[in-house]
């Protein structure tokens, strides 16, 4: 008997289903959510850091205050000051070292910022602080470009963690990657949310009927990214000049661009000056405290006053017997006033000018960018802005890792963000875009790229 051995019909392959349209046009939104949440997941320490020290370099002018308010202020105001001449004088009295190279002449209740370069290679100067209206001694500082012990403690703290050149990485790490994770999250969260209805609203606020959980957080997220983007990206553009690479770049353009903030000549017109008058022209970098005359100090003041260079000053003294002297505004409030001359003082000529509204416009975006950085440019208001970016921000980072925990791919049915997953029936195909992407206007790493829960 022959046996007969059926062979079972085999079952033909699976045919793929067909991605759809839509999610085929994702290709690059994948990319950049990956670049974002990637990115985000390894930028975001950085940004708390900078987010927490630039917070607390907001309140430095009222540290200062409480601080050094001794040294800055006066205790009563009066009518006349003092001429400068005196003041400088008892500030040299009281500090003998070193060679005079600015005066801050005080008013109202605000001290005259006697300053002496002691040579120090950190650009470290000894501050003396006069009461303008007693001539007294108020006291002495060790400053930093004018900043006081504590906010030059803080503006290292928030530039470089107190680690010199190799702290600058992290700072310089964090405002280059913040305006691509600011853009890139825009994108993505219109994206999300531009078929739906309502959109305006739902892009610019959290969707309170969703449930509490990953879509509450991530409209949190979302939203209060959107509203803080504007100020994120100033703070990544201004915080670029001051930083290392991106900064040495930054001058580049600037000088390709005859850009430069300008500095007014202190050449004088008649550069074989008299040894003899080196009392009114020497000091400076001369190394010798006698150098300089103290009742120049008076006559440089008045002629520039006579020029129109009102509120606050600066007074620099010439740096050798062939240079001017420099009296430069140095308000830094909106609006500010920043023009500047050259002054000779035995001749009583102004030689040299620069004005604020001739500077090219580059120079003037980039100076009031950093006042605005600073916290200066519109005073307070400034400083509370600063202050709400700084916890704005620490939040939408905190919401990022709320939904990665939420969502993180150690959980049953996880997966790491744009890979692909196998559906029932061995049919394979990429996730819609609405169940496996979401959308983070912001620099910090969320996690809500996984798959959304029912």
């Amino acid at each position: 008997m022959t046996s007969t051995v059926e062979t079972p019909e085999s079952t033909p392959p699976a045919t793929p289903a067909p991605v759809p349209a839509a999610v085929a046009r994702t290709g690059w939104g994948g990319l950049l959510l990956r670049i974002h949440f990637y990115a985000g997941i390894l930028v975001a320490p950085f940004l708390v850091v900078a987010a927490l020290t630039g917070l607390a370099y907001t309140v430095t002018p009222q540290l200062d205050r409480i601080v050094y308010g001794e040294q800055l202020t006066v205790d009563s105001v009066s009518e006349t000051a003092r001429p400068l001449a005196e003041q400088v004088t008892a500030a040299r009295t009281a500090h003998p070292e070193g060679t005079l190279a600015s005066v801050a002449p005080g008013d109202g209740d605000v001290t005259t910022r006697v300053v002496f370069d002691v040579g120090d290679p950190a650009d470290r100067q000894h501050t003396v602080y006069v009461d303008p209206y007693t001539g007294a001694v108020k006291g002495t500082l060790t400053t930093w470009f004018g900043s006081t012990p504590v906010t030059t403690w803080l503006d290292d703290l928030h530039r470089n963690l107190h680690l010199g050149v190799v702290g600058r990485y992290y700072s310089e790490a964090a405002a280059s990657w913040l305006w691509v994770l600011v853009l890139g999250g825009i994108v993505l969260w219109w994206r999300r949310q531009r078929t739906a209805a309502g959109r305006v609203r739902r892009l610019f606020g959290p969707d309170f009927a969703a449930r509490r959980g990953v879509r509450r957080t991530r409209g949190w997220h979302a939203a209060t990214g959107l509203w803080l983007a504007v100020g994120l990206l100033l703070l990544s553009a201004t915080g670029l000049t001051w930083s290392r690479h991106a900064g040495e770049n930054f001058g580049a353009g600037l000088d390709a661009l005859d850009s430069r903030t300008p500095e007014v000549s202190t050449t004088l017109p008649d550069t074989a000056a008299p040894s003899g008058e080196s009392g009114h022209h020497g000091g400076g970098n001369t190394g010798h405290a006698t150098a300089i005359d103290p009742a120049a100090v008076d006559r440089v003041l008045a002629i520039a006053r006579g020029t129109g260079l009102d509120g606050p000053v600066e007074i620099t003294p010439a740096a050798d017997a062939r240079s001017a002297w420099t009296v430069a505004q140095v308000d830094n409030t909106w609006p500010v006033r920043k023009d500047s001359v050259a002054v000779d003082p035995a001749a009583g000529t102004v030689t040299a000018r620069s004005d604020f509204a001739s500077w090219p416009l580059l120079a003037q975006l980039s100076g009031l960018g950093v006042q605005a950085h600073m916290g200066l440019l519109f005073g307070p208001v400034n400083q509370i802005l600063l202050a709400a970016l700084a916890l704005g921000l620490l939040c939408v980072i905190l919401w990022g890792y709320r939904m990665w925990w939420l969502r993180r791919p150690t959980r049953a049915g996880r997966r790491a963000p744009g890979r692909r997953r196998t559906r029932a029936g061995g049919r394979g195909g990429r996730c819609p875009p609405g169940a496996s992407s979401s959308a983070y206007p912001s620099p910090s790493p969320s996690a809500g790229h996984y798959p959304s829960s029912a």
